[in-house]
């Protein structure tokens, strides 16, 4: 849906074409409605490690799509190509965040010796690759969004960008590769190491609530390293490249997979699908779990086993 070149040099040089319209506007009334429904489900649940995740995600998709209206409309403007260009580049990296804080809580769930990593390292570790992976490619789309020409100063960004987004997608790529040994070290019963602790070592049971949530994480997986990829292959391709100047490309493989993943949070939300009316835990083989920061803080009961 690439639109022709006939809107001048400037305008050449910002997108290579004009914004749909009726696009920027579709995406900004989904990302607005998930992000509504993340809100409320946050504040219902109490969740709050849910805002700087996935309600943050969904406020720079709105202001990066609010800004690629704008730029439908005033297509020679540069603010809203800076403003674009810096939100929407970050904006998933919140996401991942809220996938790295997810595996953590499952990890305690079922037990933490089926794991490589303690789970509260999870979240300390792949949040920071989160936060360095959002700075750079921030930086990166900064310095090349305010080029005003597709010069020396735009390939630099470009390539700064690319840096922040081979990073995360590396940090992806090896969360995936723990949260698959972590799931098979548990369905086969085998534990990373040995723990002695009277009873028995705590082993959670994976109810039809919890797989749920698997297979919706696997899924938001999917579609942000599929963004991910598509971002790596942008980049490297460079700011004047054949990839960024295709508007069906980022509408699929950018907008359309971030509202994917958002929508799937909000189908197979954690407050629905593992903290049953605030009882944390599913019932357990033996032992006793460690708290989670999933439970309300005002509970402090748990279910019988």
């Amino acid at each position: 849906m690439s639109s022709s070149n006939s809107t001048g040099s400037t305008q050449q040089h910002q997108y290579y074409y004009v914004p749909t319209e009726r696009i920027c506007i579709t995406f900004l009334s989904l990302f607005g409605i998930s992000t509504f429904v993340h809100t409320v489900q946050a504040l219902y649940f109490r969740l709050w490690w849910l805002i700087p995740s996935a309600i943050f995600c969904g406020f720079l998709e709105l202001a990066g799509w609010s800004s690629r209206l704008w730029s439908s409309q005033n297509p020679f403007l540069r603010n809203p190509v800076i403003i674009q260009a810096v939100t929407l580049v970050i904006a998933p990296t919140p996401l991942v965040a809220a996938n790295f804080i997810l595996l953590g809580h499952i990890i305690r769930r079922l037990g933490s010796q089926y794991s490589r990593l303690a789970p509260r390292r999870y979240t300390i570790i792949f949040v920071s690759c989160d936060i360095i992976s959002l700075l750079v490619q921030a930086m990166g789309g900064g310095i090349a969004s305010g080029s005003q020409t597709p010069n020396a100063q735009a390939q630099l960004g470009s390539d700064i960008a690319l840096g922040g987004t081979v990073f995360q997608l590396v940090a992806i790529i090896v969360y995936c590769a723990l949260a698959a040994e972590f799931i098979t070290r548990y369905t086969w019963d085998r534990p990373m190491r040995s723990t002695h602790v009277p009873g028995g070592a705590f082993r959670g049971i994976v109810d039809i609530r919890l797989r749920r949530m698997l297979y919706a994480m696997s899924v938001m997986t999917a579609f942000i390293l599929i963004r991910t990829l598509y971002r790596t292959v942008e980049f490297a391709n460079g700011w004047s490249g054949k990839v960024i100047s295709t508007q069906w490309l980022f509408n699929v493989f950018d907008g359309t997979m971030i509202t994917l993943a958002m929508l799937t949070l909000n189908a197979f939300h954690p407050g629905v699908l593992m903290q049953e009316l605030g009882y944390p835990y599913p019932s357990s083989s033996n032992g006793t779990p460690p708290e989670d920061p999933l439970k309300p803080s005002n509970h402090f009961e748990m279910r019988a086993v």
